[in-house]
């Protein structure tokens, strides 16, 4: 959902309950996406709680379990800077296929806000901070919320197109 063309998404989450769940790597970077979270949650009415795990390799597991606690959604923020090794490509795959997988074999929503960075500065323009030219923690939340509304108006309607949608 990032740059220009993100929709604009005016969400009302009242009964919803979705936990956010972090890595601890870069701290400024993933406060700033903590908070837009927070923000995009808070706006939105929905019931959230916060869970920290290790680095962005831990989030499918936790996601995982949040999900089946009985979370509607989750928000997946994490943060993988490029280094010298080959450590990057393992750690991006691996969270990236995991929290993949955690959506698939749940059947619940995961906002995807793991951040694959060649520099900090790259990581600090996408954290929401003043000055910041993205929110993703805001726009991972917001595609959670998003997605676990229109689940939930699929449930609802049975098998067919929920209310707002056109079949094609």
């Amino acid at each position: 959902m990032a740059g220009s063309g993100a929709p604009t998404l005016n969400l009302d989450g009242a009964g919803l309950r979705i936990t956010i769940v972090s890595a601890s790597w870069h701290d400024e970077i993933l406060g700033g996406l903590n908070a837009g979270a927070r923000r995009a949650l808070e706006a939105a009415g929905v019931e959230y709680d916060e869970i920290r795990v290790a680095g962005s390799f831990e989030l499918p597991v936790v996601c995982k379990a949040a999900l089946e606690a009985g979370a509607d959604a989750v928000v997946a923020l994490g943060v993988i800077l490029r280094g010298e090794t080959p450590h990057f490509d393992y750690i991006s795959d691996a969270a990236t296929s995991g929290l993949t997988q955690v959506t698939l074999q749940t059947g619940k929503p995961v906002g995807f806000g793991v951040l694959t960075i060649d520099t900090e500065q790259q990581g600090l323009d996408r954290a929401g901070l003043p000055g910041s030219k993205e929110d993703v923690g805001a726009e991972a939340a917001q595609a959670a919320i998003d997605s676990a509304l229109t689940l939930r108006a699929l449930g609802a309607r049975g098998a067919g197109v929920p209310a707002g949608f056109s079949a094609r």
